[in-house]
């Protein structure tokens, strides 16, 4: 849980801190908080579901239940930082500050789960070492396809974006986050086919968790990131589809111990098809929703 937390998390967070570097490097701001929130939902709702699906997602440590809150822990502490306005300031923007706010949450989440794994203490199990020539090979060969693939998504999506007249940010939450989230979700379904849950959702939580204070940390450090009130829909979402995890978690439901069962996951992939269904359709949701909160 705490390798699929830390290194495999990281490891598959890689593309989306890559391709944000270059979009705020570049000034394609919304790109960048698009592909985050876009990878978070895939990651909550297709990538978890289509595990626990293949198998189900036991929940056996404490640790493991804390740390589907500290995703959603993200999320919340995104949805302040990002709404600047009802704090009395002119317009939102995730700026440097909250960059630097970002990173440190960033710290400490990974302070607690070494110190969790510490005492908690760890599992027995095989691990397949590589020679160092072999390891050099794969470090280079991974950070160099990382380099110039974040580097064409980036051009190619900015590209698809201006020939389709669709916005930076509809193309992160759309093509750019389901490229991102392709190792996160190769990672999952591979853990869950051995069954190794843990890993599964370990891997899934915590790319959501680093997407937001590293990735978003690192993007919004570099360049501010303007947000428009409109993705406030993907936060709750996103915030939504946490608690609804962690309801799934519980024994409830004449459930023997604390798992994502086979249905809930085919919830779980269900609710992603009806986002993606409304992001396709999203203004004329939130006109809908403008009209109903004018009418109260």
């Amino acid at each position: 849980m705490v390798i699929g937390l830390t290194v495999v998390a990281l490891g598959t967070s890689l593309p989306e801190l890559v391709i944000n570097v270059f979009a705020s490097l570049d000034g394609n701001t919304g790109l960048a908080i698009g592909n985050v929130l876009g990878s978070n939902i895939m990651n909550t709702l297709l990538i978890i579901g289509i595990a626990a699906t293949i198998y189900p997602i036991k929940m056996p440590s404490r640790k493991c239940r804390t740390d589907v809150l500290f995703s959603l822990l993200a999320t919340v502490v995104l949805l302040v930082l990002a709404n600047d306005v009802f704090f009395g300031k002119p317009e939102n923007t995730i700026d440097r500050i909250d960059g630097f706010i970002l990173l440190a949450f960033l710290g400490a989440f990974l302070y607690y789960s070494f110190f969790m794994e510490k005492k908690e203490g760890t599992e027995d199990g095989s691990i397949k070492l590589y020679g160092l020539p072999l390891s050099l090979v794969f470090i280079i060969g991974g950070g160099l396809g990382l380099f110039f693939g974040g580097k064409w998504i980036v051009s190619g999506a900015t590209q698809i974006a201006g020939d389709f007249g669709m916005s930076d940010t509809f193309i992160g939450l759309t093509i750019v986050a389901v490229a991102t989230s392709l190792p996160e979700l190769v990672t999952s379904v591979i853990a869950a086919m051995k069954r190794n849950t843990a890993l599964a959702i370990g891997n899934a939580v915590g790319s959501n968790v680093f997407n937001v204070f590293l990735v978003l940390g690192s993007s919004s450090v570099i360049t501010s990131i303007p947000f428009d009130t409109g993705l406030n829909l993907e936060l709750a979402i996103l915030f939504f589809s946490g608690l609804l995890l962690i309801i799934f978690i519980r024994k409830d439901f004449g459930k023997p111990e604390m798992a994502i069962s086979r249905i809930e996951g085919g919830i779980l992939i269900f609710l992603y098809i009806l986002y993606f269904i409304l992001l396709l359709n999203k203004k004329e949701f939130i006109g809908w929703l403008d009209s109903l909160w004018s009418y109260f």
